[in-house]
């Protein structure tokens, strides 16, 4: 998993009734910001400026060495892709500041490692409201915090100095930081604040204290939750992929004119929704959004639904009844799966597009029709065109504008945020108290190739809720495909470790044995001490 896709929910684990919370797997306190800066202004109060401002860079140092410490042991893979990400990801996801610019370097030359702006310091925040502005730089926990946090991770010593806080006025905060080498005289006033005795001992101390009363957790309790009120036109709103983006951006534009619109993509891919999107962003929102499949429906049905029919027209047609056409007067008619419509139905849908009026069946007048068309298909219309099956005029009237919809293969970065969503929205519906995903399950979805696209997901995830028994969804909850995943060594990409590829083989065996471990040890031909030893090593990682 990259650092781009954690998020708070997967890092997050508690019981709603109250109790432990734990971040990534260690024991974590809320407090209230306002108390917070209530201490920090005892500590002034009390102690003075100095000695206050001691404590809370060292309290940082020690709480970014230990974050760093516990990112290096829960997520390895993330730890290798952590320099110049980490760091911002989570001090911005624990809520203490929003990191808006970090420049990175390899801080040997004069540059510096860390060049960082941040807004929304907590700090600076409560500094002001309990203290008033001040004369010089005031984030001193978060100035601690990224010196420990980069002090680990580069295994050298790193001092970041403010220069810019809102604590005393500046628009934005900024701080800079270097190897303590580099920065030469210029850091030793600052220095003075980390020591009161050697912050390696205090940290082994801390590290020590902590290892011996917490244990690391087998699976986490429960996630936040986000998305409630969610609307059904997110998914695409919630687009990280640039792929997406380009086309959620041209669907925008298109829903400004009235041109008839051809969605084109894969089965499963959310063609439908996407027309929706359009229809919801346009000027007739207000009004009806009416759908067909025009390959569920025989030439002679399909007529009729589309056009309506009058009085005695055929046997059965005991009354007139308008057709779709005029059922969607000044909103939009989707027409799915219009590459299945027959050519002689396809004769009179371009009559009805081109004089926009339409003519029930058993009747010899016409309507006029206010509609705005919209088509979808998964098969490749200039292949129909070339083989005869389909009428380029037709094509070329449905096809003004064409948005194609991007297969989930190719928009690895929304797997993720539209798997939250669906369990968002299942578990609302159905009243259960699933939060999210466990890290080992959420990188399984990514690993997954989703030859279903959308909807498979939202299958898989539907199927995972229905089979979960605990707070959230873990590997064993997913569908079957997912949890034997096939031993590709290249998914989305990606070379795959060879102990992944192994940790995924033993657990789909595992699971094909019923969970019958000394079975599964015979089948794998290892012993059951060894199947114990790496399942165990699973659990912890």
């Amino acid at each position: 998993m990259k650092i781009e896709s954690l998020d708070l929910r997967e890092l997050l684990s508690f019981d709603p009734k109250g109790g432990v919370i734990r971040l990534m797997g260690q024991r974590a306190l809320l407090f209230d910001a306002a108390a917070m800066g209530l201490l920090r202004k005892e500590l002034i109060d009390t102690l003075g400026t100095f000695a206050a401002r001691s404590i809370l860079t060292r309290f940082g140092y020690a709480y970014g060495w230990r974050a760093a410490e516990n990112i290096q042991a829960t997520f390895p893979e993330v730890w290798q892709d952590a320099r110049g990400k980490a760091g911002p990801k989570f001090h911005s996801l624990t809520g203490l500041v929003n990191v808006t610019l970090n420049i990175r370097t390899n801080g040997e030359g004069d540059e510096p490692l860390v060049d960082s702006t941040w807004d929304d310091s907590y700090e600076a925040e409560q500094h002001l409201l309990h203290i008033g502005r001040a004369e010089g730089p005031v984030c001193w926990t978060l100035v601690g915090y990224a010196s420990g946090f980069v002090s680990q991770i580069e295994g050298r010593e790193v001092y970041f100095i403010e220069d810019r806080c809102c604590g005393k006025g500046d628009a934005a905060c900024h701080v800079i930081g270097r190897f303590k080498e580099k920065w030469g005289a210029e850091i030793e006033p600052h220095l003075l604040y980390y020591r009161m005795e050697s912050s390696s001992a205090i940290l082994k101390e801390l590290s020590d204290k902590l290892r011996c009363t917490e244990k690391r957790l087998k699976r986490r309790q429960e996630q936040l939750e986000f998305l409630e009120g969610v609307e059904d036109t997110s998914p695409f709103i919630m687009a990280r992929s640039q792929a997406m983006r380009d086309v959620v951006d041209i669907a925008r534009r298109v829903a400004k004119v009235d041109s008839s619109v051809l969605i084109t993509g894969d089965s499963g891919v959310g063609k439908e929704r996407m027309a929706r999107f359009i229809h919801d962003q346009s000027a007739r929102v207000s009004r009806p959004f009416v759908a067909v499949n025009c390959g569920a429906l025989t030439e002679t049905l399909l007529e009729s639904e589309l056009f309506g029919h009058a009085k005695g027209a055929f046997t059965g047609a005991d009354k007139d009844r308008l057709g779709l056409f005029e059922a969607a007067t000044g909103g939009t008619l989707f027409l799915d799966e219009i590459g299945e419509v027959s050519p002689g139905m396809q004769v009179k849908l371009l009559r009805a597009l081109q004089e926009r009026e339409v003519r029930r069946v058993g009747e010899n007048r016409s309507r006029a029709i206010d509609v705005r068309v919209v088509a979808a298909t998964n098969r490749n219309l200039t292949d129909e065109l070339n083989a005869g099956h389909f009428r380029k005029d037709l094509y070329y009237r449905l096809r003004v504008i064409e948005v194609r919809v991007p297969p989930l293969r190719e928009r690895y970065e929304d797997i993720l945020p539209l798997a939250r969503f669906y369990l968002s929205k299942i578990t609302r519906n159905q009243g259960c108290d699933i939060t999210g995903f466990t890290p080992n399950a959420a990188a399984q979805l990514l690993r997954y190739e989703w030859p279903g696209n959308v909807r498979e997901l939202q299958n898989a995830v539907e199927y995972a809720v229905a089979m979960c028994q605990g707070n959230q969804i873990d590997i064993a909850d997913l569908p079957c495909e997912l949890r034997a995943l096939s031993l590709k060594p290249v998914v989305s990409g990606c070379i795959r470790p060879l102990d992944e590829i192994e940790r995924d083989y033993i657990l789909g065996v595992l699971h094909a044995v019923g969970d019958n471990k000394a079975r599964a040890a015979e089948e794998l031909n290892i012993g059951l001490a060894t199947l114990y030893r790496k399942l165990k090593e699973y659990e912890t990682q």
